[in-house]
């Protein structure tokens, strides 16, 4: 019945802290928190299924600040549970709430006090990403409603694109590269690639070969690779060309790191293949025990350690070779 943050020692998986941070969030995907916790110096940001925020001191766990940014812009909790990491910069801490006036909100990360509010959609899934386009700091996130574009200083918006909103789930995270921005979405919507400018955007190609679920594509060099709903697919980043598509392990989520991809099906099955954009290439696979729901975090890599996470145990693994 309670919601937390907790630290765990690499090494050893031992629970070095814990701290509560509001009621559980309920729901018949599973219950708990959905989003990342996001760390910055010496302390640690995270948001909680009902909109709560938390600052903690990352040594202890000790609250800093904490406030509900649903009740406080007077947005609703969305259907399955407020799920982004916040986003810092500088002094900056970017959520979205989701109020009227209060879409996105940028607030002081050492007290949480208001600085801007801006847009009229409900929120998203999605995580906001910070991109500088010819001297111009832009905040682009993907809401319930549209994907959107605002000024860092002053939340002013630059620009709305609705095309790539299903009005159901928009979850994953706007992908940036070289003056472009890669969106994409499920429940039959499809892709896209805008090119961007200071302070407009353009499409390049909207397409309904990679429409993301729950997880968010990668990329690697010019070419994109993620799930079409259930079929794992390698695309071109600037053309939308469907390169490759696989089966793999399942539906699931992936992540790149030293020219493989690391996959992870909801069903349980961890995959390990080259990232080629040739043909689908399996390495090897491997499966880990799980409950009756299905795993829907993606995997983690860090100091030569692979991190897989379902709804109730998480596993690590020495990948350094």
């Amino acid at each position: 019945n309670q919601e937390f943050v907790f630290a765990i020692d690499v090494k050893t998986g031992k629970k070095l802290w814990e701290t509560a941070t509001t009621r559980s969030y309920s729901n018949d995907r599973g219950n708990g928190p959905r989003g990342t916790p996001t760390t910055d110096g010496d302390r640690l940001y995270a948001m909680a299924g009902d909109g709560t925020l938390v600052c903690l001191d990352m040594a202890t766990g000790k609250v800093i600040w904490t406030q509900n940014v649903v009740q406080q812009y007077r947005g609703s909790v969305i259907g399955w549970g407020m799920s982004e990491s916040p986003l810092i910069d500088g002094e900056r801490l970017i959520v979205m709430p989701g109020g009227r006036g209060a879409s996105l909100v940028s607030l002081n990360k050492h007290d949480g006090k208001l600085q801007w509010k801006t847009g009229n959609d409900e929120a998203g899934y999605s995580s906001a990403i910070l991109v500088d386009i010819g001297g111009v700091r832009q905040i682009i996130a993907l809401s319930g409603e549209s994907a959107m574009s605002v000024m860092e200083e002053t939340g002013e918006l630059l620009w709305r694109y609705p095309k790539i909103s299903n009005r159901t789930a928009n979850i994953a995270t706007p992908i940036y590269h070289d003056g472009f921005v890669f969106l994409s979405t499920d429940y039959g919507t499809g892709c896209a690639l805008l090119k961007l400018g200071p302070r407009m955007m353009s499409e390049v190609y909207f397409n309904r070969d990679m429409k993301n679920h729950y997880s968010t594509s990668v990329l690697a060099g010019d070419t994109l690779y993620g799930y079409n709903d259930t079929i794992l697919t390698a695309m071109d980043f600037k053309t939308g060309k469907v390169l490759w598509k696989n089966r793999s392990v399942g539906k699931g989520s992936l992540i790149y790191a030293d020219s493989r991809l690391y996959v992870l099906g909801e069903d349980g099955v961890a995959g390990l293949l080259e990232a080629a954009p040739s043909a689908y290439k399996e390495v090897s696979r491997f499966e880990i025990s799980k409950d009756q729901y299905p795993s829907w975090s993606p995997p983690v890599i860090s100091d030569g350690r692979l991190y897989l996470r379902e709804q109730d145990n998480l596993f690590s693994y020495d990948i350094k070779k």
